[in-house]
């Protein structure tokens, strides 16, 4: 039977779902089948009636919604009317990635699942729903599955004799090819070139506006322990149109001396041109790359070396080296049963791709020029939200860009790629263009008028909130409610003058929470809880709209249980009632919440409080922990198996001089909030932890003394570091 086309299609927001496409597109080549991999959104969807297998990988954001890159997508394949035979040729499999710490665990798959099945497609498998919680992280789930996959996938189409299966050590052939070109061409700048094409409409991912920086100024105080930038871009002649609530994506830029590291550890010369050639017929290559490319170009706009590597980076480095003993460790970390020293080695110090790289110098030396695109995942832009309205500055654009930065055991501490490069940039020492575009955002504002919204935001939450706020002023619309809290007046109170300006003309009502101006510390839901009646009113009464956005890890259940008392306490509704009454302004899109994006990277870990956790670099130390024994700069092998050229030995934990600090006594579990009960119970494989509600059970742990060690081991950290945090939010 001649090998069918198999389609794997994702949709992915931080790129995850993306890498385990390019998984499964590897996989499938080394089966002998033929594989396209795509972002749904680029595939024309109206040909999905004639692919005989498809096999669909999607991530859940937010609360349940789908990615970005497949929202197109969703439009369509949910349309009333398209016949319930339209896929009844099709076999397909949907792999769904997802947090069960989230109320909608999965959803998109799940939903995805359900429709495929409606409109008569024939599913090989049940859904994969792979948990970014379980203590293997997604490949818990997603490894057996894929065992399964292609067990059937061999069965409807079997490899043909005369060719046989690729071996696992033998790496399948790149996507792309890199001719180098002798000399470098006498043409504009890379940048000039991606640039110089008048777009055909706004400015997009495939055509960014390089906007003028006009001012970047620091807005916390001097003594402050975080910098926060207000930004400012001149946008004149863009054709960029946006709303209240509405997000900008920004392209960074690796630093200069990381770029030039990578090319020396690679043994690249950064100013060396070549062109991109595909292997494959219909592969497209990456639009962010001009044609010719300089090496410099490729590693400093379009090439993450700043990330943490998954998995298959560390599979695919094993293949391409040839020295003994780095390839027996890649092919370690690699194995299923290596995910624990991985998750030891690189997800938990947050190591690079760059860092890895300088850890097994013999194998970056050997890696073709061909497999840097297959190997070095394509940098994502960032999103931050918009914190100005054009009715208020016209032809500019602000953000608020809180620069990531935090200490692991490793001795250079982690930056956020994108707000870091942002802080970097001054536009007094000359002119500063940076390419970004404009997309619409979660929070959509009441058109009414007269509906009085209230506007909880936290830190640089309260950016979106400043657009709306200067929009709706700029509209005539009173009834604007904003509760903002941060950690003092003095040092992170962010547009305190237009605030009160604004309070003063009667367009604005303000309540602040200053969360370490006294003894108890006082946050937002707090202030919520003192103007119940307030809040009762608005919402029940006047038919106000509420907003909540910020970073703080436990805020946004702790604003809905405050939320759910003044139901109960203001309204008289019994608990049931209340959640009910919160869950219809949920679906009425009357509670709408934003993850704020500004200053995140995916460098940052989510978990990371402001005082650091136990297991963290503490400043006053000046060591790091790590594993008794082992070495910080390496990859753990016994010091006498190393290779000479290995570098400097760093501090390790439980050497003489480590000074250790005490982990704090554990509450017992009535002691704490509920928001706090539910997130331990999580952590514990009870609960929302382990996908209450989906009928999902806990880790397959039993008769495993090393997986049973690790569970606990993991989850007593994760509960000392959750109860750590809970004395440094703010």
């Amino acid at each position: 039977m001649p090998s069918p086309g198999l389609l794997v299609l994702f949709g992915s927001q931080t790129g995850t779902a993306q890498d385990v496409s390019e998984r499964l597109g590897r996989e499938a080549r080394r089966r002998r089948l033929d594989c396209r991999v795509q972002a749904l959104d680029s595939y024309s969807v109206v040909n999905l009636i004639n692919e005989p297998l498809v096999i669909f990988v999607c991530a859940t954001t937010g609360q349940g919604d789908p990615p970005d890159n497949m929202k197109n997508f969703w439009r369509f394949i949910f349309r009333r009317n398209l016949p319930p035979t339209s896929l009844c040729q099709m076999d397909f499999a949907v792999l769904g990635l997802g947090d069960s710490s989230y109320a909608k665990f999965n959803f998109v798959a799940k939903k995805l699942h359900r429709r495929l099945l409606q409109l008569g497609g024939s599913a090989l498998l049940p859904a994969c729903l792979g948990d970014d919680q379980h203590e293997l992280g997604p490949d818990a789930a997603i490894d057996p599955w894929l065992h399964d996959l292609w067990e059937k996938v061999l069965r409807l189409y079997p490899v043909p004799p005369d060719l046989g299966v690729i071996p696992p050590g033998v790496p399948v052939p790149s996507k792309f090819t890199l001719h180098f070109l002798p000399e470098a061409p006498g043409m504009r700048s890379e940048e000039q070139r991606v640039a110089c094409v008048d777009p055909p409409g706004p400015p997009s991912e495939r055509q960014p506006f390089l906007a003028p920086m006009v001012t970047n100024e620091r807005v916390t105080g001097p003594s402050h322990f975080q910098d926060v930038r207000l930004i400012e871009f001149d946008i004149t002649g863009s054709g960029l149109s946006f709303a209240a609530g509405d997000v900008v994506l920004i392209r960074p830029q690796n630093q200069a001396g990381h770029v030039q590291q990578f090319c020396r550890v690679l043994g690249l010369d950064p100013d060396q041109y070549f062109t991109l050639q595909p292997r494959e017929p219909g592969v497209p290559c990456p639009e962010q790359l001009p044609q010719p490319c300089s090496v410099r170009h490729l590693a400093s706009h379009y090439l993450d070396i700043a990330s943490v590597p998954r998995r298959s980076f560390f599979e695919l480095l094993a293949c391409l080296s040839p020295h003994g003993l780095e390839r027996e460790k890649l092919l370690q970390l690699s194995a299923p049963q290596g995910q624990e020293e991985l998750y030891s080695y690189c997800r938990r110090p947050r190591r690079t791709v760059l860092e890895v790289l300088c850890d097994f110098p013999h194998t970056a030396g050997a890696v073709p020029a061909d497999y840097l695109l297959d190997l070095v995942p394509p940098m994502r832009p960032r999103a931050f939200s918009i914190a100005s309205s054009l009715l208020a500055h016209p032809s500019r654009l602000q953000i608020l860009v809180a620069v990531v930065q935090y200490q692991t055991r490793l001795k250079e501490p982690r930056r956020g790629l994108c707000s870091s490069w942002l802080a970097s940039l001054d536009p007094g020492r000359g002119p500063v263009r940076v390419p970004l575009w404009v997309r619409p955002g979660s929070l959509a504002f009441p058109e009414t008028p007269g509906t009085p919204v209230i506007m909880v935001g936290p830190g640089t939450g309260v950016a979106p909130f400043r657009a709306a706020v200067q929009e709706r002023v700029a509209q005539g619309q009173t009834g604007n409610f904003l509760f903002f809290g941060c950690r003092w007046r003095d040092q992170d109170f962010y547009w305190e003058s237009e605030w009160v300006e604004l309070e003063r003309k009667g367009c604005l009502t303000l309540f602040t929470a200053f969360s370490r101006e006294q003894e108890r510390k006082v946050y937002v839901q707090h202030r919520l809880r003192e103007l119940g009646p307030l809040v009762w009113e608005l919402l029940d009464r006047q038919g106000a709209y509420f907003y909540l956005a910020g970073n703080a890890k436990y805020m946004p259940a702790d604003v809905s249980e405050a939320l759910t008392s003044i139901f109960q306490e203001e309204g008289g509704l019994s608990g049931p009632d209340a959640a009910s009454y919160l869950a219809r302004l949920q679906r009425t899109l009357r509670f709408q919440r934003w993850q704020s994006t500004a200053g995140l990277s995916p460098l940052a870990p989510s978990w990371l409080p402001v005082r650091m956790a136990p297991g963290l670099h503490h400043p006053a130390s000046g060591r790091g922990p790590g594993r008794k024994g082992q070495p910080e700069g390496h990859w753990g092998l016994p010091r006498h198996q190393l290779p000479d050229n290995t570098g400097v030995w760093r501090a390790f934990r439980g050497g003489p001089g480590v000074q250790q600090v005490p982990s704090p006594p554990l509450p017992h579990l009535s002691a704490l909030p509920q928001s706090m009960r539910c997130c331990l119970r999580a952590s514990q494989g009870q609960g929302q932890g382990q996908g209450q509600g989906q009928g999902r059970k806990a880790p397959r742990t039993r008769g495993d003394p090393l997986l049973v060690h690790s569970f606990l081991t993991r989850s007593l950290e994760s509960l000392r570091n959750k109860l750590w945090a809970l004395g440094g939010c703010f």
